[in-house]
């Protein structure tokens, strides 16, 4: 694991590649965008994603898949709903091994991540990179921890190859669980935005972190993973950091809504891709299909998709019929 192409300049492509940088690793940044590229390599700035934070001199970008076809790890970290386009530009790479640290569920396929590498890269091994990290703290190498899943005993050999002084890596196996957890956090996320434009409170945000995760286990389980991955960074950490960092793109999007603006009207408002607002329908359809009860997810997606009003949401969902907890 000598060279390492992180394909994906947003703000978690371009931290992960300072991070691995920063730890002694050959690493080479992919842009999709040339003249992006062009623009990095020359300011030493993301200012779409990472407004403010220089870029090493000594890490390479490019635009250029000559560049990256050779690595030995190639780790890809393009938005779920465009990975399978930017994946399939380098069918014909002989990597020695693919990190996915894309969070999210494809629409019509309801594919994950790894699931379109595999069917892109069958005879590559591959992992899931995922936790409570965003990519601005990661970039000022404020601490983080994440973890990485895989089925092929290499766990250890990519764990060795992140760790720093500021970014730890935990391993495990479940593969399925840790890239659910990541996925469906966001939609949970929408949800404690709209209640913080609500205006609610401390109380409110509780229940959909907690109500929320039962709703992620369930689902989780049901597609084959383990309870107690969503107990771990993947589910729980990254969810409590999803819904409460003012860094969080798919909380800011919930509290937009919450304040009565229009879904589309704030999605026009930002460069950035918003990973819920996919997630919640791919989200929707696989509770449909697993037959699993996921009330918070089904209001997330009327909001966005149906023009369901937000205050209608929250009253239908305090008059459910009761519940046992567990």
């Amino acid at each position: 694991m000598s060279k390492v192409a992180v394909i994906g300049d947003g703000g978690w492509g371009t931290a992960l590649a300072m991070s691995l940088y920063s730890g002694g690793v050959d690493t080479v940044l992919w842009s999709y965008s040339p003249e992006y590229a062009e623009f990095l390599k020359k300011n030493r700035e993301n200012v779409k994603f990472l407004k403010g934070i220089k870029i090493p001199e000594g890490l390479k970008i490019t635009a250029d898949e000559a560049e990256v076809i050779g690595a030995d790890v190639a780790l890809f970290v393009a938005p779920c709903e465009y990975l399978r386009e930017v994946a399939e530009r380098f069918s014909g790479a002989k990597f020695g091994c693919i990190i996915s640290a894309t969070k999210g569920i494809e629409n019509i396929t309801l594919e994950r991540p790894s699931e379109m590498l595999s069917g892109i890269f069958p005879k590559v091994p591959i992992g899931v990179l995922s936790g409570p990290s965003i990519s601005l703290e990661v970039a000022k190498k404020f601490p983080t921890t994440v973890v990485f899943a895989a089925e092929h005993g290499w766990n250890k050999k990519v764990q060795k190859l992140f760790n720093t002084k500021s970014f730890r890596v935990y391993t495990a196996s479940d593969v399925i669980g840790v890239e659910l957890g990541g996925a469906l956090k966001n939609v949970i996320a929408i949800a404690a935005g709209v209640s913080d434009g609500m205006g609610f409170g401390t109380n409110t945000k509780a229940a959909l972190l907690t109500r929320g995760l039962a709703e992620i286990i369930r689902l989780g389980v049901a597609a084959g993973a383990r309870k107690e991955t969503f107990s771990g960074l993947s589910g729980i950490g990254d969810l409590a950091t999803t819904c409460m960092s003012p860094h969080s793109r798919n909380r800011w999007f919930g509290a937009e809504i919450g304040k009565g603006r229009k879904p589309e009207e704030v999605l026009r408002e930002t460069e950035k891709v918003v990973e819920g607002v996919a997630t919640s329908r791919s989200a929707y359809e696989l509770a449909a299909t697993y037959s699993v009860d996921m009330p918070i997810t089904r209001k997330v997606y009327e909001i966005i998709y149906q023009n369901k009003d937000p205050r209608s949401a929250v009253e239908e969902l305090m008059t459910r019929d009761p519940k046992d907890e567990d």
